[in-house]
């Protein structure tokens, strides 16, 4: 359900008045929001994976709002006229583009603070077998968002980009308020839990740092990788039209890969203490492969393109034409993320968190240096260009990551990082 906010957001700001320069702006500004929190993404995982009782609970709850107002004010800093007038540059983004970017990412300013508490809080639910609850919240914050857009348009005559940062703004703080009121029966039980006096030290905050940085830096250094293909899209063919329909695939191809996405919590939360269900999480996941690559590829080949980039996303003929090509070349992508977040888990389960953060920094240098040769040496259009580069730094990123998998599953590699809160992990 989460996936399907991109394009659904993408719709309305494709019936909306320049829906070509408006389409880049928020597409631009959703990329900005969206780095500035990523250090919170995995607070979910973290949260799935560690709070156990009232001592660790307390820990990452400190934890999670302090970096929550960090990430605010480094928004804000971003926000001030010289910071973003300066990134704008370096973007090349046109006049236009970069003034109604400035006022999306404004409106999205309670961001990181509503996905940081919303993943906190759903970490817990998953924890305790709650899954349902999660999208409960989902689904309230898909109302809210439809809701809001309507009331944005139809009585303020806003941009659509100022139209689509508003929802979505209002959507995720209306979720991270419902995820609140779904966790607190939890809470109680759950601080109710006193941790031996000997094992205390568990969750402190230099082992809780030592656990959670390479996450967090893991989702900076990936979501960098949308910034890194903005500013080659300044220097590629056709710049407009690419930095228009990025978001529109970014957005199909999410709706498939989340699938995958969502993996990595079932596995931290069902691998087991000794990791005795992993040939059912393996098999299962290779049907998850297959059931998401299939529904992208049945889209990307057919005449099912059309309907969902001209009818469904609004896109005019043009953009839908060129929209084609970038989205079968990233067909196979959903496999590729159900496998990353399959190694991912086992990762993270077992308290390795570090080779997660080299494999995404080696995903990231594959994107720029393929983005620099597609572009520089090869002159390709900018939005085939980033399709080629994002796939093949996708394969870089899971290769990277198996053969440290592939030592957790067969007993080699001992745990690192924090501290186990299961006894079992200590054994």
């Amino acid at each position: 359900m989460m996936a399907i906010e991109g394009p659904y957001l993408a719709a309305i700001i494709a019936r909306l008045p320049d829906p070509t320069v408006n389409l880049a702006a928020f597409g631009v500004g959703f990329v900005f929001a969206v780095i500035i929190e990523s250090p919170v993404i995995m607070l979910m995982s973290a949260s799935t994976a560690l709070v156990e009782d009232g001592p660790s609970y307390r820990a990452l709850r400190r934890f999670s709002y302090g970096l929550a107002t960090i990430l605010t004010v480094v928004q804000l800093v971003t926000l001030a006229p010289p910071v973003f007038n300066g990134i704008a540059y370096l973007l090349s983004l046109p006049t236009d583009v970069a003034e109604l970017t400035h006022g999306s990412l404004a409106i999205l300013l309670p961001w990181p603070a509503a996905i940081a508490y919303r993943r906190f809080r759903q970490g817990l639910l998953i924890r305790h077998n709650l899954t349902r609850r999660v999208a409960y919240g989902t689904l309230i914050r898909l109302v809210t968002m439809s809701v809001t857009a309507l009331i944005g348009f139809q009585f303020f005559s806003l941009p659509g980009a100022y139209v689509a940062a508003l929802a979505l703004s209002v959507a995720v703080t209306v979720e991270a308020i419902a995820s609140r009121v779904m966790t607190r029966q939890i809470v109680p039980v759950i601080t109710g839990r006193a941790r031996e006096e000997k094992r205390m030290a568990a969750l402190s905050l230099p082992a809780l740092i030592r656990f959670y940085a390479p996450l967090g830096l893991t989702s900076l250094v990936a979501l960098s990788i949308q910034p890194v293909v903005t500013f080659f899209m300044g220097q590629a063919r056709f710049t407009l039209e690419s930095l228009a329909v990025l978001p529109v695939i970014h957005g199909l191809t999410f709706i498939f890969r989340a699938i995958g996405l969502s993996y990595l919590e079932v596995v931290i939360a069902l691998l087991g203490t000794r990791r005795e269900h992993f040939e059912q999480l393996r098999n299962f996941a290779c049907l998850l492969a297959v059931v998401s690559t299939a529904g992208l590829s049945g889209i990307a080949f057919t005449s099912l393109s059309h309907v969902w980039f001209q009818t469904i996303s609004g896109l005019t003929v043009e953009l839908s034409l060129f929209a084609l090509l970038p989205i079968q070349i990233l067909a196979i992508f959903p496999t590729l993320s159900v496998v990353l977040h399959l190694t991912r888990g086992l990762l993270v389960h077992a308290h390795n968190t570090r080779p997660i953060t080299w494999a995404t920094i080696s995903e990231l240098l594959t994107v720029t240096v393929v983005l620099f040769l597609a572009i520089d040496t090869y002159d390709l259009v900018g939005a085939v260009a980033a399709s080629f580069a994002i796939l093949f730094g996708r394969v870089v990123g899971v290769a990277w990551l198996l053969p440290a998998a592939y030592q957790i599953r067969r007993g080699d590699l001992s745990v690192k990082g924090t501290p186990p809160t299961n006894p079992a992990h200590a054994k």
